[in-house]
């Protein structure tokens, strides 16, 4: 589908302003200009750079320098790195959300006072003149009303996280030693800043006290206050709260009833701040940072790469152009464009707006409601968290908590996402014949082959991605750099590809490719390392040919630099650049008063290399300081010995329920991820409550999955429902409304969960004599029929079935309108095709209740009822299939979900 396309038919097409508009009031971000665009630019390329060569480097900061060797810059420990990586995310969180806009209740308040003093004292009255003289130096220093400026207040918060970075890097020797010794054998201030000597006596309290505790106090401050700025008022909250706890924790009696088992012993404010700020197990450097320096942020790279290569277009245009024809194609095609967007970006609001600028519009003018048009993109944008193989931020963290391999994660996460995606197909299918909506006319769309053949170079990533990931099972980190390195070398490629160059091009690199050859042969080098005195000297003519092909990405990111130098005015026919891409080229040459560059093809590559960079780095800031905040609550945790007290808590209430504790869990999640980040949900709830769930048998991997599940539904369920919110800016309906719509079309994202908890086999687990319990099913298990039937491939078929009949139970419409008591009989035939073990785990303790003893669920019963459910399924089917082909019977308006 091309921009000339878009929506017209009395649907106009979303502009990027309007986009930004609707982002902007979500995310509350800056509008910057000038020479704070550039600032913002310039640290956020800085933070992406730094970023990537930890991918390639490691922790050793070094360059191969020919005729010198490699020189080390720097080696780094892991709390230095992760400090660094925080204060990155500080800085950038600082100059990009502002402090206050002055329209907070602490503003309006103050504004009512100095009106109040106004009215009882007069305006020229010297009280009232000194109380708008301090108003006005406030405002100065805090407020940006049209969030376009950085405050001086900004200025003074960077500069405290620019030292807090600093003291890691110049004095970790000393933090080593207090990290043994306690935070009271740091010096003092003025011995770090010895130009304070003279004044120590005015120093006051500070005179004594350690420097390095200091730090620890305005660092964890640093980061309540960005958390409250680029998160929301209610993490910081409860963060805050959590630290207080730490403290004065030991004020609880241990003999109250319920609380007592919260009663902790006493800690000082130096071993609370030690632990939660010098600290990589647990605190704000702790593992949720971790997981963000080594696998977040590099994956959160290579998908503002793809973004900005033009992918996401090419993405949709190729959704469309498998869909759009379809009975209800244009919502159909918005369910596989947002889903593989966002299982890119991991932000189910980013996505949502973006792909919604295109796909919402389109749905309207194809007949489906702006509520119900803003529900799907939502739903749909939601649910690229939990698709992999990228699965946003928190599939990272489920590595590092549960210590399993990715590719074992991706494994385990595919069927309960091919199913809620599916669910969401066949919603909006019913939704289409119920309402009579058509497909697009073919000629509005691409053709297929041909769409293939102009973009399939954006495929390429993916495709290597899980290669690295899956079969040569490389680490997370260094398979996003070599994806990385393709994107650039594939991007540089096509940028420098044409009729006309293509034979300069193969001849560029076959001479770069030849020369790289030979210094492996002669030197076991490459040519840098080799004129900088290294290597090994030389080697067997295979083993440098395929060193040489190691180096095929840098080699081909060279022909292509080399080739554009040589045609700068070439304009690739393959090649569309992100629109941000495009005027971010324009504005720079116009502000360097070349804006012929704008038309260049190397100057557009580099620009395009800067925009992702900075692009990354915007996305991931609310990330990093997501991250750093939610790392405080299971340090809290830690260090107060709170663990095994919070699972005996959890486990009394819920009475050795099963189905009670998972009902908390949820909507635990659900209640808490209102307005946050999944990873913050996340991370917080798998703190609290995954040890309660494996306590009752869950595996830990499921019990994982769950809660991350539940936590991304938060983004869609009213009243927050973040991103429906967004949606309904795009969509320009109502925002409650559009939350309904959303929150319903995701119901089987609400169930499977549930279904996946007491039938580990549908997302491929097997109770196991193992260490943890359980393994992940492989090749034999599957062989294994006595097994893999009535464990993994009933229940699998069960839950595809099960969503179909929730559809009918959602929509009220299958081939005909679908009665209420027939709902209640799809509803019920839903539950037993896809979780007969929760219906029956309930029924056993609504017994128990009441003194009836209950049973066990075993394998025969769970088949039985989901056979009972097929049956109760086929039957209402039919009977609506029926009714379906009497013109009669499809009349009607069918009733409210």
């Amino acid at each position: 589908m091309t921009d000339d396309t878009r929506p017209d038919d009395g649907e106009e097409a979303v502009s990027d302003e309007e986009v930004d508009e609707v982002l902007q009031e979500i995310e509350r971000k800056r509008s910057l200009s000038g020479w704070a665009a550039v600032v913002v630019a310039l640290i956020g390329i800085s933070f992406s750079v730094f970023q990537m060569w930890l991918a390639a480097k490691g922790f050793v900061l070094s360059l191969s320098v020919p005729g010198v060797g490699d020189v080390v810059f720097a080696s780094l420990q892991l709390l230095q790195i992760n400090a660094v990586h925080v204060s990155f995310g500080l800085i950038l969180t600082f100059l990009l959300y502002p402090g206050s806009t002055g329209d907070g209740p602490l503003s309006r308040r103050c504004i009512a006072l100095g009106s109040l003093v106004d009215e009882k004292l007069g305006g020229d009255h010297p009280v009232s003149r000194v109380v708008h003289a301090i108003g006005d130096a406030l405002a100065w220093a805090i407020l940006d009303r049209d969030m376009n400026r950085v405050a001086p207040s900004d200025f003074v918060f960077i500069v405290l996280s620019v030292l807090s970075a600093a003291y890691f890097i110049t004095d970790f020797n000393e933090i080593q030693r207090m990290r043994a010794l306690g935070l009271e054998r740091g010096r003092p201030i003025q011995e770090v800043f010895t130009f304070l000597e003279p004044i120590a006596g005015l120093l006051g309290p500070l005179a004594d006290t350690s420097y390095a505790f200091v730090l620890g106090v305005l660092g964890v401050l640093l980061v309540l206050e960005a958390t409250r700025r680029a998160i929301s008022l209610w993490l910081m909250v409860i963060v805050a709260a959590f630290v207080v706890y730490a403290r004065f924790g030991v004020l609880i009696p241990q003999d109250a009833a319920y609380v007592g088992v919260l009663s902790i012993p006493e800690l000082s404010w130096a071993s609370i701040i030690q632990n939660l700020w010098y600290n990589t197990e647990n605190g704000v450097f702790g593992i949720p940072v971790t997981v963000s320096v080594q696998f977040i942020y590099i994956f959160i790279l290579f998908g503002a790469f793809l973004e900005m290569s033009g992918a996401g277009q090419w993405f949709i245009d190729l959704a469309y152009g498998a869909t759009g024809t379809r009975k209800g194609g244009p919502a159909k095609a918005s369910i596989l464009a947002s889903g593989f967007m966002g299982t890119i970006s991991g932000s189910s609001i980013a996505n949502t707006v973006t792909t919604g600028a295109f796909t919402i519009p389109l749905m309207k003018r194809s007949g489906y409601s702006p509520e119900f048009s803003g529900g799907v993109e939502a739903s749909a944008s939601s649910g690229g968290q939990i698709l992999p193989p990228v699965m946003g931020a928190a599939a990272f963290l489920i590595v590092q908590y549960t210590a399993t391999p990715f590719a074992d994660v991706i494994v385990v996460a595919t069927i309960p996402a091919i199913v809620f995606f599916f669910g969401v197909w066949v919603m909006v299918h019913f939704e289409a014949v119920k309402e009579d909506i058509g497909g697009l006319d073919p000629s509005e769309l691409v053709n297929i082959r041909s769409h293939l053949r102009s973009g399939w170079f954006y495929l390429v990533p993916i495709v290597l991605l899980l290669y690295y990931l899956i079969i040569e099972r490389l680490s997370v980190a260094r398979s996003a750099w070599f994806t990385l390195i393709a994107i650039g070398a594939l991007i540089t490629l096509v940028a420098a590809y044409s009729d006309e160059t293509r034979a300069r091009l193969g001849a560029i690199f076959g001479v770069l490719f030849g020369v790289s050859f030979l210094s492996q042969f002669l030197a076991g080098a490459g040519v840098l390392a080799a004129l900088a005195g290294g290597g090994t000297g030389s080697q067997p003519i295979m083993a440098a040919f395929s060193a040489t092909v190691g180096d095929l990405g840098t080699l081909i990111i060279l022909a292509g630099v080399l080739t554009l130098i040589t045609r700068p005015r070439l304009d690739s026919p393959l090649l569309s650049f992100d629109s941000a891409v495009d005027d971010a080229s324009e504005t720079t040459a116009d502000a360097i008063g070349r804006p012929d560059l704008a038309s260049n093809g190397l100057y557009n590559l580099g620009v395009f290399l800067g925009k992702s960079m900075e692009s990354g780095a915007r996305t991931a800031v609310p990330v990093v300081i997501a991250v750093a905040a939610a790392g405080i609550i299971p340090g809290v945790i830690s260090v107060s010995g709170l663990g095994p007290n919070l699972v005996s808590l959890i486990t009394a209430v819920a009475g050795g329920s099963l189905v009670l504790l998972l009902l908390v869990t949820a909507f635990s999640s659900i209640i808490l991820g209102m307005g946050m980040p999944t990873t913050v949900t996340y991370i917080i709830l798998v703190s609290l409550l995954a040890p309660a769930l494996t306590e009752f048998g869950v595996p830990l991997l499921a019990a994982h999955l769950f809660i991350l599940y539940f936590g991304v539904i938060a983004d869609i369920t009213p009243p927050v429902a973040v991103a429906a919110y967004a949606a309904s800016g795009v969509a320009k309906s109502d925002a409650f409304q559009t939350g309904i719509e959303a929150f319903s079309l995701s119901l089987n994202k609400a169930i499977v969960p549930f279904a996946f908890i007491v039938t580990p086999g549908i997302i491929l687990i097997r109770r196991a004599p193992t260490d943890s319990g359980y393994r992940i099913v492989g090749t034999a298990d599957l062989l294994d029929l006595g097994y893999s039937i009535p464990e993994i491939l009933i229940p699998v078929i069960g839950v595809f079935l099960g969503v179909v009949a929730l559809a009918a139970t959602v929509i009220g419409f299958a081939y005909a309108t679908v009665s209420r008591g027939e709902r209640a009989a799809f509803a019920f035939s839903s539950l037993l095709l896809m979780a007969p073990g929760l219906a029956v785990s309930g029924v056993y303790d609504l017994l128990g209740l009441v003194g009836i003893g209950g049973g066990e669920m075993t394998v025969l019963l769970d088949v039985v009822l989901r056979g009972v459910g097929l049956a109760l399924f086929l039957f209402l089917m039919a009977k609506n299939r029926q009714r379906g082909g009497d013109p009669a019977g499809r009349s009607g308006t069918a009733e409210p979900a």
